[in-house]
């Protein structure tokens, strides 16, 4: 099972408690890796994190700086963890705008856990779906003008493959805390026959439990993905 998570809500949930923002990041990330650790147990196989959306530079800049060091303290104290772990971790999103460091361990986490399989994690970071978009439709482009593909070629499953998540099934379930129901530019693409799940709790206020109780619920559906014949006759 692929699940996908648009963890919203962490400085609301700080704001509400008269604390700082930042202070809510620091307990969202806290949050991430309690659910990583509670996925084996559901058979979750894939989880995908909506971290930084291409959307979040527009933020505070003091709040933007307080993340940029969360995601660098977070990268360095789960390093072991993940690689020891047979976690495989891969970053979605374009990482031109992100800062050298970072990126650098980014990397060098990606290289040490490729060969990792026993499961798959997926950080959107500086990530939004249009911008994917546009960004595999430039690569397809490029293979274009150098006669790699021809315009026959292309179909779903070849734009797949430009994609940031290339190799991967798409999202059964995606999952959206703090109340909001919409998706917010995540995995737009991947997610045209993906279940919803909304919550009300903020994101730091999830647990586990409730994350049980939205896997259970998905698992009560029955998808359909467009193959159902409806009578069309009586909506004239």
């Amino acid at each position: 099972m692929h699940i996908g998570i648009i963890m919203d809500g962490n400085g609301r949930w700080a704001a509400d408690k008269g604390w700082p923002r930042s202070f809510g990041h620091r307990a969202g990330a806290k949050k991430v890796s309690e659910i990583i650790k509670y996925c084996p147990e559901l058979k979750v196989k894939t989880l995908t994190l909506y971290a930084f959306s291409t959307e979040n530079w527009k933020r505070a800049a003091h709040e933007v700086s307080s993340l940029m060091r969360l995601f660098r303290g977070y990268l360095q104290t789960k390093y072991l963890e993940v690689v020891k772990n047979n976690i495989k971790v891969k970053f979605l999103g374009d990482t031109n705008p992100l800062p050298k460091d970072i990126l650098l361990q980014m990397k060098k986490l990606e290289t040490d856990t490729n060969k990792n399989n026993g499961f798959f994690l997926n950080i959107a970071l500086n990530y939004g779906g249009r911008n994917e978009i546009i960004r595999s439709t430039k690569k397809i482009a490029k293979d274009l003008l150098s006669d790699k593909i021809s315009v026959n070629d292309i179909n779903e499953t070849l734009f797949s493959s430009y994609l940031d998540t290339s190799d991967q099934k798409d999202p059964d379930l995606i999952i959206r805390t703090a109340g909001e129901m919409r998706l917010s530019n995540f995995l737009l693409w991947q997610s045209v026959y993906s279940e919803l799940y909304f919550s009300n709790k903020m994101w730091p206020e999830f647990t586990t439990q409730d994350f049980e109780m939205a896997v259970n619920s998905f698992r009560q559906r029955n998808r359909k993905f467009g193959h159902k014949e409806y009578d069309f006759k009586k909506f004239v």
